[in-house]
């Protein structure tokens, strides 16, 4: 809790970013496939290995996003509002981006610029996915102040 704001527990907080990965690379891996000409194993092995460095940062990034938003704002993450998710979800990933542009062209052999197109794409639809998933996850999913 955060000034008297209950956050997502940590099981929550685990189920909501193994969905998010999951459901993404289900949703994602073949039209990444499709554009980028690569195999659909190739595709889903990078998109599972960005997925797991995404994980990592979901879980650091929203709930620190979270104890912020508690902190300074009084509010938990089911209320955040229109322009509140969709900075968040642009945020998310811009940071994102800088992590993982570097496996991109190591995994692909593309030119550092070809890679930034690709994981801009990919930013792009994931950014899309993070605003629709985390809406419904809250809706879905909302957070449950302890009994007093």
């Amino acid at each position: 809790m955060s000034h008297g704001v209950p956050l997502r527990s940590f099981k929550d907080r685990v189920r909501q970013v193994a969905l998010f990965e999951l459901l993404g690379l289900l949703l994602i891996t073949p039209g990444f496939a499709w554009v980028s000409g690569q195999s659909m194993e190739s595709a889903l092995g990078l998109l599972a290995v960005l997925s797991l460095m995404a994980a990592l940062w979901n879980g650091g990034y929203n709930t620190a996003v979270d104890w912020l938003q508690a902190h300074h704002f009084g509010t938990r993450a089911d209320q955040r509002g229109w322009r509140g998710r969709i900075l968040h979800a642009l945020c998310f990933e811009g940071g994102l981006l800088l992590l993982t542009l570097p496996v991109i062209v190591l995994w692909t052999g593309l030119s550092w610029w070809a890679a930034l197109v690709a994981d801009l794409g990919l930013a792009l639809v994931y950014t899309a996915y993070a605003f629709v998933f985390n809406l419904a996850y809250d809706r879905l999913f909302p957070i449950v102040p302890p009994p007093a």
